[in-house]
């Protein structure tokens, strides 16, 4: 059973809440206007799941947000560990912000996540960046408002970057920018150790909330008018293991189909090891789960599979994509591809087309391989160039961007329920939102349609998304 945090320590965050918020209070009366926060997230979904725990903290203390870095009182930054180039974006974002920072001497820099959990990466922060104030890891975000509170007051960094296996705190307050869709964790943590992922080093064991916990989220959240609910874990497909009932996760799932005001459920990640026959009837049979599989297969060489530690080799990954593909027609796939793991073989990478021609996704998440200290990968010496890695990296998206485009096509004509999120990144006159299979959907329409279900006849498809035009009722 996982661990929780006990009632005592949620409360004294709460003292440290209501400290904050009376000279928040007191601040606003001699100056007229609140303290204002910024919180920026790099990385996954978890982290932006993390972040709406941050800001609700921040909000019950009494800050209001702004995107302006320059007006921020706080800036507080949830960090990404699992790729170089997220950890580089921070610390160029900490560079900028010591120059704002030298003329406002009360500003509160606070980086917090996965990339400080790392000690290697805290000592460079209180070695080359003095000017932040706060620093706490993934294990002690429930304590941000006590660890907030001394970073104000004391003239030294805070930092709490506890080494722990990991524990559950319910009843954190939450701020979600989007009233309509939400991701609810139902776990958190790993046991698989791939031998290029830091995330077990950074988050901890796996460990699930109680089915209990977890319905009730869901509950709040469908009486408040949210529609889809995304379910979250580092790998969902584990969930209940530790805990002291038979509930596994497709359980869950049909308890959450059961929810009356829940229209969608979505859920990620699934681990290709874990992912049971049980679970594909769950998602053919609740009307609610949205007919689509994120299911990462790394690498395409059972060689290169078996120094990842992935526990799976190609043909068994092919065979539960076609149990899926049979019992689940039409679904929409999607995957994550390593480039470049440092012992892979032009030949390896052959094996990884062979995967993207075979099973045919609907889109893909690839990244280079990015080197993680203290995880075994990091010791293996490269056998291909970087020239070469980066010359495979771009075959593999003109190979998968032919796919897309080519399953993107088949949708003209049809008619798709869109749940419409908001006006389009690119255009204002544009909404824009996604059909069961998340597809991005754009059409123009009027902005009272926000939040609605519509449905949309799709007249035109491109790589990454559809154009459509809206159905009269």
């Amino acid at each position: 059973m996982a661990k929780l945090i006990t009632k005592e320590q949620t409360a004294r965050q709460q003292s440290f809440i209501m400290k904050l918020k009376e000279e928040n209070m007191r601040y606003a009366a001699q100056n007229g206007h609140s303290r204002l926060a910024l919180t920026e997230t790099y990385g996954c979904q978890q982290n932006e799941n993390d972040t709406e725990r941050i800001r609700g903290m921040l909000k019950e203390a009494g800050f209001e947000f702004t995107s302006d870095t320059n007006a921020a009182d706080i800036v507080i930054y949830n960090t990404c560990a699992v790729r170089e180039n997220a950890e580089q974006k921070v610390f160029g974002r900490l560079g900028i912000l010591k120059h704002i920072k030298e003329n406002r001497r009360d500003m509160i820099i606070g980086v917090c996540g996965c990339m400080v959990q790392q000690e290697h990466i805290t000592e460079k922060i209180k070695r080359v960046h003095e000017h932040v104030d706060l620093v706490f890891g993934t294990h002690a975000l429930y304590k941000m408002p006590e660890l907030l509170y001394k970073a104000m007051h004391e003239k030294k960094t805070v930092v709490d970057i506890e080494q722990s296996d990991g524990a559950i705190a319910e009843d954190i307050p939450m701020l979600r920018d989007d009233s309509n869709k939400a991701w609810v964790s139902v776990m958190y943590g790993c046991n698989n150790f791939c031998s290029y992922c830091i995330v077990p080093y950074v988050r901890g064991r796996e460990r699930s909330r109680t089915p209990d916990a977890v319905l009730r989220e869901v509950r709040e959240l469908a009486a408040k008018g949210c529609t889809e609910i995304s379910l979250l874990g580092q790998n969902v497909n584990s969930y209940g293991k530790d805990l002291d009932t038979e509930t596994d996760f497709s359980d869950l799932i049909r308890m959450v189909n059961d929810i009356d005001g829940v229209e969608r459920i979505r859920f990620m990640t699934s681990h290709p090891k874990d992912l049971s026959d049980k679970l594909i009837h769950t998602i053919a049979e609740c009307d609610k789960v949205c007919k689509q599989l994120h299911l990462p297969f790394q690498a395409g060489s059972d060689n290169i599979l078996r120094q990842m530690n992935r526990k799976y080799t190609k043909a068994e990954y092919l065979e539960k994509i076609e149990k899926v593909k049979k019992e689940i027609p039409n679904i929409s796939l999607s995957t994550d591809v390593i480039v470049g793991f440092p012992t892979e073989t032009n030949e390896d990478f052959e094996e990884t087309l062979d995967v993207l021609r075979k099973v045919e996704f609907d889109n893909i998440f690839s990244f280079i391989y990015s080197r993680r200290e203290g995880t075994p990968a990091a010791k293996l010496d490269f056998v291909l160039t970087d020239d070469e890695i980066h010359k495979n990296f771009n075959r593999l998206l003109e190979v998968q961007n032919e796919i897309s485009k080519r399953k993107n096509d088949a949708y003209v004509g049809r008619v798709e329920r869109v749940l419409v999120d908001g006006v389009s990144k690119t255009d204002e006159n544009v909404l824009s939102g996604r059909c069961d299979s998340s597809k991005i959907v754009n059409f123009k329409g009027d902005k009272s349609l926000i939040g609605k279900y519509i449905n949309v006849k799709i007249t035109e498809s491109h790589t990454w998304s559809l154009n459509g035009e809206v159905m009269e009722d």
